[in-house]
């Protein structure tokens, strides 16, 4: 059977081998200094086309364990279609190491933000503002203390989704019980988590927005307030509305997840110095990785100050210097739980320290290896020339940049993909246009971050949907936040308030 097939197989082998030459030849022909249209979106088309072949055939929970071989499946297309049939091998190597200056500055960031969430944790950051929010809780202002809450949990963990998977759950319960339609409640929440994870130094998401478009993250984050507080604004304002015109009842179920913390974590005020202290670095402007690596280090040593019990269970009662050094390291750079009697409680202070982040930071390089194929063989210019040619106002560009990111969370099932296409998609057209990296930041967050959780075949939204019980299309029109941040982009857009422009030799040619 063997000698059967290579029988048969030879001669094919043969002719290519002696032939090549007329291959050469006949691929040369269509070989051309910057490649088509056509051969452009074709890796796009590969990656498109197997998420969304993926989300169908096996669910959207898979986007994230496969996005790294889509990536580089896509990636692989590019290279080989670009060497095939374009004469740019040696912008290539320009090209990647273009894409790794864009990329690898977010890495150790992403790693210092699994060390801080997990010691402001476990040294009992986390665990006092939630105490504090669940104190506050009152019927009529409910949806209100929830989004603040929710939001205010969100920023100090970075994590939109921890927040919902543990606070919101809790919530969810107290909401039902004092009479509000579950929407309501995990709009409340939805809003809150992801206002929250927007604005937070410590979210993976604004990292990866910040490092892809270029913009230091804390100048991304003052610039994407002037759309982020409005928008939350208005929804506050709504929840407030809501709740004192719903008929109520009185309920007490956040006592359980109180007592909880209270019977595991000193709680104290004076644990605020620790995000105190990190809030110095951010108006001494100390820059972002000093600034995580002191309050990583000022939790880690918070633990030892105010939680002392807990770092001694983390190390099995060793209390000598070797035990402090193996459970701060453990602490740092690995998984971590902690039992607190409560189920809803206990998957918040479990923690994954550096380990946590390298799931996001595998998906970075991936994408980074992507975007400098994409980049080095010239189809990602081509690409971009194709949408914008016809650009010429930053209101124009805006509003062309909101709609793509919307379309690209539909398309690829995956909030982290569409930042990074759009990001390399529209980041020279910017420049070109003058105007300033953090708009497209800005837009970016706008139109992908917060409105994935929108979209029912979103990872985002099927998430959301599974841990609060609540489907995507029923909590979708009370997330007021997630709808009003990209509006409010584009109404500063067109009222051309704040659309910073860079300096132009030519001051005659403005960006409207």
């Amino acid at each position: 059977m063997d000698g059967e097939i290579f029988g048969n197989f030879a001669p094919a082998f043969l002719y290519v081998i002696y032939n090549k030459s007329t291959l050469i030849s006949f691929i040369g022909k269509y070989r051309t200094d910057n490649p088509g249209l056509l051969l452009s979106v074709m890796p796009i088309v590969v990656l498109l086309g197997t998420l969304i072949t993926l989300i169908v055939c096996v669910g959207s929970d898979a986007v994230q364990d496969y996005s790294y071989y889509i990536l580089g499946s896509a990636a692989a297309v590019c290279l080989v279609a670009g060497l095939l049939f374009t004469r740019r091998r040696r912008c290539l190597l320009p090209g990647l190491m273009k894409s790794a200056r864009q990329i690898l500055p977010a890495v150790p960031i992403l790693l210092l933000i699994g060390t801080l969430s997990s010691t402001w944790m476990l040294s009992g950051v986390v665990p006092l503002l939630i105490d504090y929010g669940l104190v506050m809780l009152d019927p009529s202002t409910f949806l209100f203390i929830a989004c603040m809450t929710c939001s205010v949990v969100s920023v100090v963990t970075g994590s939109s989704w921890t927040t919902i998977a543990t606070i919101g759950v809790a919530l969810m319960g107290v909401g039902s019980a004092m009479g509000y339609s579950p929407g309501w409640v995990a709009g409340a929440i939805i809003s809150g988590a992801y206002f929250g994870d927007k604005v937070s130094p410590l979210s993976d998401t604004t990292v990866l927005a910040a490092s892809t478009c270029g913009v230091p993250l804390f100048t991304h984050i003052r610039y994407l307030m002037l759309t982020s507080i409005p928008a939350m604004a208005v929804a506050l304002a709504v929840y407030l509305v809501a709740g004192y015109c719903s008929d109520l009842t009185s309920g007490g179920h956040a006592r359980e997840m109180t007592e909880a913390i209270q019977a595991t974590f000193n709680i104290s005020a004076w644990v605020l110095v620790i995000p105190a202290l990190t809030m110095v670095m951010i108006i001494l402007r100390a820059g972002t990785s000093w600034t995580l690596a002191v309050g990583s280090l000022a939790g880690l040593a918070g633990i030892w100050v105010f939680q002392p019990h807990i770092g001694v269970a983390l190390g099995g009662g060793d209390v000598s210097v070797a035990g402090v050094v193996a459970v701060s390291a453990k602490v740092l750079f690995t998984s971590t739980s902690v039992s607190t009697g409560s189920a809803m409680l206990d998957p918040l202070v479990a923690t994954g320290g550096a380990e946590g982040m390298l799931s996001t930071v595998w998906l970075v390089l991936s994408a980074m290896v992507f975007g400098g194929a994409m980049i080095g063989t010239g189809m990602l210019g081509t690409i971009t020339r194709a949408i914008t040619s016809g650009l010429s106002r930053a209101r124009s560009l805006v509003a062309t940049t909101v709609g793509s990111g919307l379309f690209l969370n539909s398309c690829t099932g995956d909030q982290y993909l569409s930042i990074i296409i759009g990001g390399n998609v529209y980041r020279t057209t910017y420049q070109r246009l003058n105007v300033k990296p953090q708009t497209l930041s800005r837009t970016l967050e706008d139109s992908i971050s917060v409105t994935s959780v929108l979209i029912p075949w979103n990872s985002c939204g099927v998430t959301q949907s599974t841990v609060l019980g609540v489907a995507t299309l029923t909590y979708m029109p009370f997330c007021i936040f997630n709808i009003m941040s990209p509006v409010m982009t584009m109404v500063m857009a067109w009222s051309g308030w704040r659309i910073h422009k860079t300096h132009m030799l030519n001051t005659s040619s403005s960006v409207g």
